[in-house]
């Protein structure tokens, strides 16, 4: 059992709250909306109200659904993308802390590079080339996201395999795959996991904007295709169809990238001692 929810503040638990919801209105979307999400079942930009709960969009399909179902393509985008990018940056960071000499100088180099070439740009090139599919998006989000989870796995790893514990095991004849394994994967985890949630929230916010520009998958519903199709209509700001089809979708996506951002500065307190917290205890 999780020993540590209890240290959460008001904003974390209240972030749990909302991020818990969304999940579990990804999960349960054909339960918690009648209608079907790509499918017309009303009458044309219908205001919120009697069968549809929050409206319809320009072709008639019921906006409710549409939300329940893009909770599952940003999310799986959002984890899909911190997954990946944790789990490359994570054995990347191992390698260069632990080895050090040319290969560590030859990544932080690599990781130097990339933090400073503006990466929202080269989204859209690479997405534009690639093609629009949601594993094109994952892979191109995922190759600009590894170099966080691999600084922190880095400076993590250089001290650890200083320790005496390391160099005990090292003259036992410990190799590096049992040291990774053994000793710096458990090490680095929290942290690590930490950074995902941050991943997440930033994976879903520039697949809305690259859905915003007409660059994601067409065919996902994603909340910025949503978003998308609701600013591409002519007058959508000159009329109140704004108010829901628009400020729907917006709010679902403000209302998770906060809380991911909440949730990721409560976890990163408890699970870095030098922010004044506590590691994770699990029983």
């Amino acid at each position: 059992m999780i020993k540590w929810f209890h240290d959460f503040s008001w904003s974390g638990k209240l972030s749990a709250a909302v991020i818990l919801a969304i999940l579990l209105l990804a999960v349960f979307a054909p339960g918690l909306s009648i209608h079907p999400h790509n499918t017309s079942t009303g009458a044309p930009l219908q205001p919120p109200g009697g069968k549809h709960l929050l409206g319809t969009d320009e072709l008639g399909v019921d906006l409710w659904a549409q939300i329940c179902y893009g909770a599952r393509v940003s999310l799986l985008v959002g984890l899909g993308t911190a997954f990946l990018a944790a789990l490359g940056g994570g054995l990347v960071g191992i390698i260069a802390g632990y080895l050090g000499g040319w290969p560590d100088k030859f990544i932080m180099r690599l990781i130097d590079i990339m933090i400073v070439l503006p990466d929202f740009p080269l989204l859209i090139v690479l997405a534009a080339f690639l093609g629009p599919s949601l594993l094109n998006i994952i892979v191109v989000l995922a190759l600009f996201s590894w170099v966080f989870p691999a600084r922190i796995t880095r400076s993590q790893v250089l001290a650890l395999k200083e320790q005496s514990y390391i160099k005990s095991a090292e003259t036992y004849g410990a190799g590096a795959w049992y040291l990774m394994w053994k000793h710096f994967l458990p090490e680095v985890f929290p942290l690590v996991a930490v950074n995902m949630i941050r991943l997440t929230g930033r994976a879903i916010v520039s697949e809305a904007g690259l859905s915003f520009l007409g660059l994601g998958d067409p065919t996902s519903k994603s909340w910025g295709l949503i978003i998308h199709h609701a600013t591409s209509f002519k007058g959508i700001y000159f009329t109140d169809f704004w108010k829901w089809w628009l400020l729907y979708p917006w709010l679902a996506l403000t209302m998770m990238v906060t809380a991911l951002a909440f949730m990721s500065r409560e976890l990163e307190r408890i699970a870095d001692p030098r922010l004044g917290g506590r590691r994770f205890s699990v029983h």
